[in-house]
This record gives C-alpha cells, sequence and structure tokens, in this order.
C-alpha cells in the first residue's frame, strides 16, 4: 500500500510538470505590427483561447501554451485568417510575412511544426501527381489504342507505386512519440475522402475500415480540430460509395456499433459524440441510420445518457415512424383563424385525412421562420386532407394569442411549457419538432423541416401517389 502511494505521487508529480511546463511561439512578421494575434486550441468539437498577444512596432509577438494544450492549434490575427500550429511541447519560431499568407512564413524552430509543414507542402504535390498517374492507368489498361503496350502501363504502375512508398516512408519516418505520427495519417485518411469517392473507389471499403477502427477516445483526436471532420467523413463515404440505399443503412449501422463501443470508456465522449452523430444523420434526413443509432445507444448499459439526449433518443424508440402517436387532448386556449373555439376537444375528433402536429414557440428562432410558411401552404394543404395542429410552449397568454391570431390552423396553449402533457407524451426535447400522422395517428414522417413536409405534400397528395 505504501509502495502504491509513493508511485501514485510520483507519477502525479511527473504528470503535472508535464503540462505545467510552459512553451513559446514566437514570430518575426513585420508586416503584421500593431496587430493581435491569439492562439487558439481544439477541445472535441469546440475551440479555446489560449494566448493572445500584439505584435510590437518591429513584428515581434509572443505567445505561451502548456502541456495541456498538445495538439493542434492556430495563429489567428485581426483578418480571421488562421495558421496552422503544432501544438507538440516545443518551442516554435517563425519569421515572414504574414500569418494568413502560410507561403511568406517560415518555421525556424519546432522539429514537429518543420515535419507538419514539409508535409504539407509534399503531399498536396504527390496527390495532384497522383491524380495525373491514376487517370493515365485507367486509359492504358482500359482503352483499346493503348492496352497492348506493355512498356508504359509498367511505367505508369511503377510511378504510382513510387510516390505511394516516399508518402509512407516519410510518415513512418516522424518517430512514434510524435504527435504530428499520429495526426498527419488521420488528416491524410479525412482529406482523401472526396477523390476516393469519385476517382478510387476500389479503396472505399479499406477506407471505411480505417475510420471504424479509429478510438474516439483518443485525448490525440479530441485536441485535434478533426473530431468533427472524421465523422462526418467517415459517414459521408459510406452515404457516398454508390451502394444501394439499403446497403448505405447498413454499412453505417455497422459504423455506428463501432463507434458506440469505442466511445464506452469515456461516458463524457460518448454523450457528446453521439449526441453530435445522431444531429448529423437527422440533418441528412437518413432517418433509418439516426433510429439505429438511438435505439443502440439507449440499450447500451455501459455509460449513463445526460437528461437532453436521452429524451432525444428516446423520441426514436417511443415515437419512430410506424407507431401509433398518442391522442393529444386540446387543453388551454385553442384558437383557430384568431377565434377562439370549444371544438373538437382532442386531436382523434379532428376530421381530416393526415395531421401535422407542430410543437413550438415565440422564443425559438427556429418556429419564427416556420410557422409562417406553415400559414402560407396551409391552403394547399388543406385541400389536400391535411390539418396543422400547432401546440405551442410559450408561458406568457398575451404573445400567444398575439402570435395565434395570424395562423389559419388551430393553435392551442396551456402555458405549461415543457410540461405541457402533450409535449411529454410526443417526448419533446427542442423546438420547433413536427411529426406528420395519417387518420389513424400512425406516424408517416418526423419531417426535419417545412419543406419536407410540403415535398410529401406535393409527391403523395398533389400527384396522386396517395399512401
Amino acid at each position: 500500500m505504501i509502495k502504491f502511494t509513493k508511485l501514485t505521487a510520483l507519477l502525479f508529480c511527473i504528470f503535472t510538470l508535464n503540462t505545467a511546463a510552459q512553451y513559446s511561439i514566437t514570430g518575426e512578421l513585420p508586416s503584421m505590427a500593431g496587430q493581435q494575434v491569439r492562439l487558439v486550441g481544439f477541445v472535441g468539437f469546440d475551440i479555446y483561447t489560449i494566448d493572445s498577444a500584439k505584435v510590437s512596432a518591429d513584428g515581434n509577438f509572443e505567445l505561451r501554451y502548456d502541456g495541456s494544450d498538445r495538439g493542434m492549434g492556430y495563429l489567428v490575427s485581426e483578418d480571421d485568417k488562421p495558421y496552422t500550429v503544432v501544438l507538440a511541447n516545443e518551442d516554435i519560431h517563425l519569421k515572414g510575412e504574414m500569418l494568413s499568407a502560410p507561403a511568406t512564413v517560415v518555421c525556424l524552430e519546432g522539429k514537429e511544426n518543420r515535419l507538419f509543414t514539409q508535409y504539407a507542402i509534399e503531399h498536396p504535390k504527390r496527390r495532384q501527381a497522383l491524380s495525373a498517374w491514376d487517370y493515365l492507368e485507367r486509359i492504358y489498361f482500359t482503352d483499346s489504342l493503348f492496352m497492348d503496350i506493355e512498356v508504359p502501363q509498367q511505367a505508369i504502375l511503377n510511378e504510382i507505386e513510387r510516390l505511394h512508398k516516399e508518402d509512407e516512408d516519410f510518415l513512418a519516418g516522424l518517430g512514434e512519440d510524435t504527435y504530428v505520427s499520429w495526426f498527419l495519417p488521420v488528416r491524410k485518411l479525412v482529406s482523401s475522402v472526396s477523390y476516393i469517392a469519385q476517382y478510387n473507389t476500389k479503396e472505399i471499403p479499406a477506407t471505411i475500415e480505417a475510420f471504424r477502427k479509429m478510438d474516439y477516445t483518443d485525448e490525440r483526436l479530441y485536441k485535434s480540430g478533426l473530431l468533427r471532420e472524421t465523422i462526418e467523413s467517415h459517414y459521408w463515404l459510406i452515404e457516398n460509395s454508390g451502394r444501394s440505399l439499403d446497403s448505405v443503412f447498413i454499412e453505417m449501422n455497422i459504423s455506428t456499433d463501432y463507434l458506440i463501443e469505442s466511445l464506452y470508456a469515456n461516458e463524457e465522449r460518448f454523450n457528446e459524440i453521439t449526441n453530435f452523430l445522431f444531429d448529423l444523420l437527422e440533418s441528412r434526413s437518413l432517418y433509418q441510420a439516426s433510429e439505429y443509432l438511438a435505439i443502440q445507444a439507449l440499450n447500451q448499459n455501459a455509460c449513463t445518457l445526460n437528461d437532453n439526449l436521452a429524451m432525444q433518443l428516446e423520441t426514436y424508440r417511443a415515437m419512430k415512424v410506424g407507431s401509433i402517436a398518442p391522442d393529444i387532448e386540446f387543453k388551454g386556449d385553442v384558437v383557430k383563424k384568431g377565434e377562439t373555439v370549444n371544438e373538437p376537444g382532442y386531436l382523434s375528433e379532428l376530421e381530416a385525412d393526415y395531421y401535422v402536429v407542430v410543437f413550438g414557440a415565440t422564443w425559438c428562432p427556429g418556429c419564427i421562420d416556420d410557422l409562417p410558411q406553415l400559414a402560407s401552404l396551409y391552403p394547399k394543404w388543406k385541400e389536400n386532407g391535411v390539418e396543422i395542429v400547432y401546440i405551442s410552449l410559450d408561458t406568457d397568454k398575451n404573445t400567444f394569442l398575439t402570435s395565434a391570431k395570424n395562423f389559419p390552423f388551430i393553435s392551442i396553449c396551456d402555458y405549461q411549457k415543457w410540461d405541457t402533457q402533450a409535449a411529454q407524451d410526443y417526448y419533446v426535447f427542442a423546438t420547433p419538432l413536427m411529426y406528420l400522422l395519417d387518420a389513424n395517428r400512425e406516424i408517416l414522417l418526423r419531417p426535419n423541416s417545412v419543406r419536407h413536409i410540403d415535398s410529401w405534400v406535393d409527391w403523395f397528395l398533389v400527384q396522386g401517389n396517395r399512401r
């Protein structure tokens, strides 16, 4: 027990000394005299300011960071054009003209920063050359005019192999203990996605597998500024891989399983990344994939979901497409065309073929845009058997009545905000939130916008493709 305590204390001291050590970023940039420069770091999906300084009259400045900032960073001047630096626990010295023109700046001190700059210059050139050689390979190996000419074919393959090896050798020589040895391959993976999807589709399976093998709790990823891009690129590549839609969802669900499993070790990041991915899939209308994510996250026992995320995901388990939505009692003030109405008393008593149930409030920025759109589209929808019921989460009577007088559809408010029974029954965690129901209250659609509903109306009702 005593030995363990001493060891723990020693490790704590080493860690504390490492994170407390100060490192400098100095610059000689005469063209920036008098400007303010900020050093910005990354933490997950966010950024934070580490230090700031004013460039002296002769163009000098100095900024400080410590071991806790290890990762990637930006130097941001007054024109808001960032200059990338590696915060690799080393002093950095820059000399040149303007941070907003990286080609004019030279890194005189900072081993990892010099390596990063070298790769940032050389890799795009190799990628550009590879694009040309890949194009020639397709011509010389598929076009009958060139297919029998073996010498240039072999020369093309040799040059492609040489360029790949040159790139790989550079990365392999960085040293395992350096931050850039982790960062540059990940940056390369993310930046290659668009090219692979368009010109090198044979690499799609291996690229998706590389994303799946990533550790999303890795502190290096969290401090890299690549977390958002990594997740977006991963799912974008699957979506644009040329598969059928059913196959796309299968592959996305496999990737979701990998990602969730990698997050079990860190509850905070499990919540943060799951929430981001859910919103990403929703924004792209990939509802089958977001539903799968919701159910998997809710069914796991390794991490505790925060309340907001749990409520958001629970909507998919309880309110998924095909389920029967709860009936809604029209409590409080019920207004239509600016007039108070007493009938009907329930949603189920409202005569319509379809219902659009909308939850919102005057304090909701998105609702301010959506509600006027709903009002303008209401005559067309009504003509095609669609009724709108707006449930306001406002708490002030005058505010609600003033806004509701502008709407031609039924508007309801009991001034209980999130405690409104319908809001609880429908698992409302944010506004605006909309559901499209049929006459039996079966959920047909969880629209992400008014336009989404209008497109459905045009296709299934106006054009006669009735469900």
